[in-house]
């Protein structure tokens, strides 16, 4: 049998590296500076926590990119292993979860400086794998495409063995997807990418070319949106997972309904091939390539001080007073909340002296924010820690989420 050829010309330009725009260049670094100084004033207890409630958002606009409205609350029942009677809903839930998981886990690999190059296809397919690792394959996937819907069985870190169509166009060769995948990784390598443009430049160019090849049958804008995420943390943006990706892709930059369907739009654009010499060296438009890089920076900037004015401490201190208030607490309540965002953690023992009350007063402080959900220990006995729940959402992060 004769060998296949792999045009991997296809998918090229695969990296923006010669010639790189002003705009583009600006853009880098006022994503870098941005995200550097998310999150500063208030304390690591408190911002981990943040980055706790930013996985469940991040997976929540992940979901909406598909076409599926799992709000929040469903993540996080799902999240405690509980999940919708109805199957489809149900599976819906625990890919939302599994998301949110899956993030925790990059994130905690990117704090102890073990996370592994996003761009390598292992890795590629390991998100994919634990996305999916309990799908229920008796559940089809609905997929639309341009001639209708048709159902699927999610195969869990398998490379597709199908051509499927990809927006307007067919997508590639299924049986050179190995190598495509490998020429993606050998073009996006952390390791071979010098300076901080560079890697921030190869994270906005691989959310496209990943989905242009489109790997798997299904969960191609999951698993990329999640390597996105990872790739933030190689590049020095991730900022402890502050900031959501998935938030910005939804939303675009003009919000509201007509930003919803940027990303769509920009996702094509990028698709265009190449229709002269100016245009690059591969079979893909450079020019196309280079605009969508410069959308996606922009909604990551957009993104990042988004959450820069949410975490401004004095603006957090009043926004937990008000909630406080909404939420009828007794006398002393909203005093502990901004003592907890202050400090961090506050142990129980010392809330009594903290608010000039008797213990079993303190006591019943402590419960009435627990049980709102507001305030958490690790064990009935440790230290107190400011929680974000979705029911805090609405006030605590205006406009974090749609409805």
């Amino acid at each position: 049998m004769a060998a296949i050829t792999v045009s991997l010309s296809r998918i090229e330009p695969v990296r923006i590296e010669e010639k790189v725009k002003v705009e583009l260049a600006e853009a880098s670094l006022a994503l870098a500076k941005a995200s550097d100084r998310l999150g500063t004033g208030l304390p690591p207890e408190t911002l981990a926590q943040v980055a706790a409630m930013i996985r469940v958002i991040n997976s929540y606009y992940s979901n909406r990119i598909e076409g599926n409205n799992t709000h929040p609350r469903d993540i996080e029942t799902a999240l405690a292993g509980t999940l919708d009677m109805d199957p489809r809903r149900g599976a819906m839930h625990r890919e939302a979860a599994a998301d949110v998981q899956l993030q925790a886990e990059i994130d905690h690999r990117a704090a102890w400086g073990q996370l592994e190059d996003p761009t390598h296809p292992d890795f590629i397919r390991w998100l994919h794998r634990e996305l999916y690792r309990d799908v229920d394959t008796t559940v089809p996937v609905i997929r639309r495409t341009n001639a209708g819907e048709e159902e699927i069985v999610t195969q869990p870190g398998i490379w597709r063995d199908g051509d499927v169509e990809v927006r307007d166009h067919l997508s590639l060769p299924h049986d050179q997807v190995p190598a495509y995948m490998d020429h993606f990784h050998a073009r996006l390598c952390q390791d071979e990418l010098h300076g901080q443009t560079a890697k921030i430049l190869a994270m906005a160019t691989a959310d496209h070319r990943l989905n242009f090849i489109h790997p798997f049958h299904h969960g191609n804008g999951r698993v990329s949106r999640l390597m996105s995420h990872a790739m933030a943390h190689h590049a020095g943006i991730g900022a402890d997972g502050l900031w959501s990706v998935s938030r910005g892709l939804a939303r675009g930059l003009e919000g509201g309904v007509s930003g919803r369907e940027e990303y769509r739009e920009m996702m094509q654009l990028a698709d265009q091939v190449r229709v002269d010499a100016q245009g690059g060296c591969g079979n893909l438009s450079l020019d196309a390539l280079t605009h969508y890089a410069y959308w996606f920076l922009s909604v990551c900037l957009d993104q990042v001080n988004f959450m820069a004015d949410l975490l401004d401490f004095g603006g957090m201190g009043n926004r937990l007073t008000h909630f406080a208030e909404t939420q009828n607490f007794r006398t002393g309540g909203a005093e502990l909340l901004r003592v907890v965002l202050i400090r961090g953690q506050v142990e129980r023992g010392n809330v009594a002296t903290i608010l000039n009350v008797a213990p079993r007063t303190a006591r019943a402080v402590i419960k009435e924010l627990t049980d709102a959900g507001i305030l958490r220990s690790d064990t009935p006995r440790s230290a107190l820690e400011l929680r974000f729940p979705s029911q805090t959402h609405e006030i605590l992060f205006p406009n974090l989420f749609e409805g």
